[in-house]
């Protein structure tokens, strides 16, 4: 039998750098962007391209029925909510890997939905050679994504044909709360597909702020993929599934594997600074809140399309812990504006206050108790001058890419979040240019992308109102 899954696979691995599972070598350069697969022929990646869009008609209308099947057949996840709803959503994930997330709505899952315990992130150049095939791709991420999310048995083949999955996950494909998400990066609104127009009103590309080290390799891309699922081989089937069928088309620039750890001893999941990570969040169970503070809504400056979109950043900030670990306890609390064991404000003085507790200033204007620059009260001063530019949807994870080049730890944070206006972000992260966190972290790569709009049925597809 002739395993051309796995011959794409390794052709891919060459293109890429390295498929590890682990968190090894997680983000990989793509200096070469001339379209053709390295290691193998452009006839061949083609090849592959136009035999998933061939499914991917099919697909989609079998991801429908597969979707409408899941829904009856498995409880959908609990409202998500914010602080320990998230968390009490990951504890009580199954193990055998059946739930799912709905596929097809007004927005994209992966966004609002509580965040699982392994990602991905995949930033892409697009190869498609016009317009029409940027279409095919979309409708074949569109199909892949509806029946991995929904999950179901591989169609058979003819004996001696190429397998259609590489069964990683069994017979059967676990949907085991997986999401797919896609953003697009404005260099795919060039010219090359005449999508100049469309591009929404805020999206550019990232610049460097005070003391940035931006590399180029693990920096922007035409389309972000962001993979979640609540273990690891879910995440990395659904990459190598979503490579095979796309080779023709978009090739990976960069990638990110992230993780998120348990909550202990309990409430939010720390960072590898061991403070509490995303606190502070819009409720992503009120309407209200996310129509406010996450997604576009209908009218100018933004494109009609966008309505039902979100400005999402990715930022890939390197933790310095050699130098973290030496800084007493006490300091580090003051950097940050948080206690460290308890996740709650600086003048909480029981230790069994509440990690999502919101802190207030009113109190303590110059600073004494939650220093003027520590990195929470920077991001949020809580003024009349920055209300409109402290609200964010967190959504991060930490990763491990050790050892860099010098065989030194690289650790540190895949910082992920989602706001209405770009704006609101780049005003916030301009604010912390001055922290005190400064010299404990290096930000090295990431981008800004426009999270699309949900995909609305099977007769739908990825960024549907925006190529048509």
């Amino acid at each position: 039998m002739q395993w051309d899954f796995w011959t794409l696979s390794a052709d891919s691995a060459q293109q890429t750098g390295k498929f590890g599972m682990g968190n090894e070598e997680s983000a990989v350069p793509e200096a070469d962007r001339d379209g053709a697969a390295r290691g193998s022929s452009p006839q061949f990646g083609r090849r592959w391209f136009l035999r998933g869009v061939a499914c991917g008609a099919v697909g989609t209308v079998a991801a429908g029925a597969l979707g409408e099947s899941a829904e009856a057949a498995t409880p959908s996840p609990p409202p998500p909510g914010g602080g320990s709803n998230q968390d009490d959503y990951n504890l009580e994930a199954t193990r055998d890997g059946q739930r799912s997330v709905p596929f097809y709505g007004q927005y994209q899952a992966g966004i609002a939905t509580p965040p699982q315990t392994a990602s991905t992130f995949l930033a892409f150049d697009v190869t498609a050679g016009n317009r029409g095939e940027l279409i095919q791709l979309f409708q074949t991420l569109t199909a892949r994504a509806a029946f991995l999310t929904a999950g179901g048995t591989p169609p058979a083949v003819p004996p001696g044909a190429p397998p259609s999955d590489d069964r990683l996950l069994g017979p059967t494909v676990l949907p085991d709360d997986l999401t797919v998400t896609v953003a697009l990066g404005a260099s795919l609104f060039d010219g090359r597909y005449g999508l100049g127009p469309a591009k929404p009103a805020q999206l550019e590309t990232m610049k460097a702020f005070a003391h940035d080290n931006l590399d180029p390799a693990i920096s922007d891309g035409d389309l972000l993929l962001q993979l979640c699922g609540s273990h690891r081989d879910t995440v990395g089937h659904a990459m190598l599934d979503i490579l095979a069928h796309t080779a023709g088309s978009m090739r990976i620039r960069w990638r990110i594997d992230g993780f998120r750890f348990p909550p202990r001893p309990v409430g939010i999941p720390r960072d590898w600074m061991g403070f509490k990570d995303g606190i502070t969040n819009p409720n992503t169970a009120d309407p209200t809140d996310m129509n406010q503070q996450v997604w576009v809504q209908p009218g100018p400056p933004e494109p009609a399309w966008t309505a039902g979109g979100t400005y999402q950043v990715l930022r890939i900030i390197r933790m310095l812990l050699d130098q973290w670990n030496v800084v007493p306890v006490e300091e580090q609390e003051r950097i940050f504006g948080r206690r460290k064991i308890s996740g709650a404000p600086m003048y909480a003085t029981s230790p069994d206050a509440p990690d999502t507790l919101d802190p207030i200033y009113t109190n303590d204007p110059q600073g004494l108790v939650t220093p003027l620059n520590c990195h929470i009260r920077l991001a949020n001063p809580q003024t009349p001058q920055t209300a409109a530019t402290s609200n964010i949807l967190r959504r991060s994870f930490q990763y491990d890419r050790s050892p860099d080049p010098a065989g030194n730890p690289d650790m540190g944070h895949a910082f992920c979040c989602f706001q209405q206006q770009l704006s609101t972000y780049i005003a916030m992260q301009t604010r912390l240019e001055n922290e005190m966190l400064v010299p404990y972290i290096s930000p090295i790569g990431g981008g800004y992308f426009f999270a699309l709009p949900g995909v609305q049925n099977p007769q739908d597809y990825y960024a549907r109102t925006l190529l048509t």
